[in-house]
């Protein structure tokens, strides 16, 4: 880059639609918990450029199933906290409209999200109460079973959401909540694109064709996801790019996310980059060697991308690879806040979605 001129990443929005830092940070005191994002977190994604941070609340297993609301809660409680602590540098969005403004003002905007939905079992009710707190994207599975639907680690069972499941999904429709399908089951996959009345996400996950784990999409669901409008978000997770974790490399990633582009289209692809080293470090240092997660090398990251301060790497790999300016925008960023901007908070049209079966 000649000196003096500006790099494609840092003219562009970049959108990371999956970071577990409210995992790290929660588990603080929640007397630090502004602080310890300002100091811990804060930097990096300035570091890495990150415009747009999409938060999910995961709750570990520990606390499954009794205290699993309650983690639910106090995770939605420290996004909140950390927002209002640090309201100069970063603001916690519920529509594409609020994104806009705290990007025009020079700040990050958060957007929460739920991973599973482990606090709400089948109580479907729950959901707009969710939806008051500022969550707008959610998952409703994570590597097992729950009461709405099975996790991909279970795909052997062949499952279609329950009717639960399918209740949850209308009401997110409803409210303008975005379904993510990271993580879901393939039959569960294929029952969600089969009766969608709105675009879903794939908030992280990467290309099977390119790496056959149960966690990634096949051709067809990448596919599916772009013909109803959605946007898969490639995961970075070394684990899910190459069988053999310890060798991957930014080459490996900008295959899955040259891989979905050309199934899916230039106009499907994103960014989801689940920076689970990093993470983990947080929480349990010192890590990660040997670290292993449901059966994957969890301590394994591509060199130099093992938390957000990276990001730019992956734009230098995208040049490299021959990708337009205008591609790259819409993989950084575009992609996403288009979906965003039509679908975060903006409740359905009258009588969308009714007459379809709750199969």
């Amino acid at each position: 880059m000649p000196d003096g001129q500006q790099s494609p990443h840092d003219r562009l929005v970049v959108a990371d639609t999956h970071n577990d830092l409210l995992m790290a940070v929660s588990a603080r005191p929640p007397e630090i918990w502004s602080s310890f994002f300002r100091d811990r977190w804060l930097p990096q994604l300035v570091e890495g450029g990150v415009d747009v941070q999409v938060l999910p609340v995961f709750v570990d297993s520990w606390f499954r199933p009794e205290g699993a609301l309650r983690q639910t809660l106090r995770m939605i409680e420290c996004a909140h906290v950390l927002a209002e602590g640090n309201p100069d540098a970063v603001a916690l969005c519920h529509d594409g409209q609020q994104i806009d403004e705290a990007l025009a003002l020079g700040r990050i905007a958060l957007v929460l999200a739920l991973e599973s939905m482990p606090g709400i079992d089948e109580s479907v009710e729950l959901v707009p109460t969710l939806h008051r707190l500022g969550v707008r994207v959610a998952s409703i599975a994570h590597w097992g079973r729950t009461a709405l639907a099975d996790g991909s680690g279970q795909d052997g069972t062949g499952s279609r959401l329950t009717s639960h499941g399918v209740q949850a999904l209308r009401e997110m429709e409803r409210l303008g909540m975005l379904f993510d399908i990271s993580h879901l089951g393939a039959t569960g996959v294929a029952h969600v694109l089969e009766i969608a009345a709105r675009p879903v996400i794939a908030t992280h996950s990467s290309a099977r064709a390119l790496r056959d784990h149960h966690r990634n999409l096949t051709d067809e669901q990448l596919r599916g996801v772009a013909a109803g409008g959605g946007v898969v978000c490639v995961n970075f997770l070394a684990a899910f790019l190459t069988e053999d974790a310890r060798s991957a490399t930014v080459d490996h990633l900008v295959d899955h996310i040259e891989h979905v582009a050309s199934v899916a289209g230039i106009d499907h692809v994103g960014l989801g980059p689940d920076f689970m080293r990093e993470v983990t470090e947080d929480l349990t240092p010192p890590c990660c060697e040997g670290f292993a997660y449901s059966g994957i090398d969890a301590g394994a990251a591509i060199p130099g991308l093992e938390g957000p301060r990276g990001l730019p790497l992956v734009t230098d790999g995208l040049v490299k690879r021959g990708f337009s300016e205008e591609e790259i925008q819409k993989i950084l960023g575009a992609n996403v806040m288009r979906l965003f901007r039509a679908e975060l908070g903006r409740p359905a049209p009258e009588g969308a979605g009714e007459g379809q079966p709750a199969r």
